[in-house]
């Protein structure tokens, strides 16, 4: 499958603001000491799912964009086991 110009500088794009979201995530969690294991696993998770999702968009590829759908909430669902962990730690 060829991928136009636009095409491709799109995707680029979109990984591009995929991985700094992910670093903004990262500078917004500063001032806690470390994020447990599910956190981070979910969060990389949710990310790659993102880019997935907007190169089915932008392919044209729905089948791409509905993986990316799942895995992005799979993500999501894991980072807040993580979260419920992490809240349980600090209540006790």
């Amino acid at each position: 499958m060829k991928v136009n110009p636009i095409k491709r500088s799109g995707l680029l794009a979109a990984i591009v603001l995929a991985f700094c979201s992910l670093c903004a995530y990262a500078e917004e969690k500063q001032d806690e000491p470390y994020m447990n294991k599910d956190q981070v696993n979910g969060r990389v998770e949710e990310t790659k799912g993102k880019v997935k999702e907007v190169t089915g968009k932008i392919l044209d590829d729905k089948g791409m964009e509905t993986e990316g759908k799942i895995q992005k909430n799979v993500g999501k669902m894991q980072k807040g086991i993580g979260d419920i962990k992490e809240d349980i730690k600090k209540d006790q």
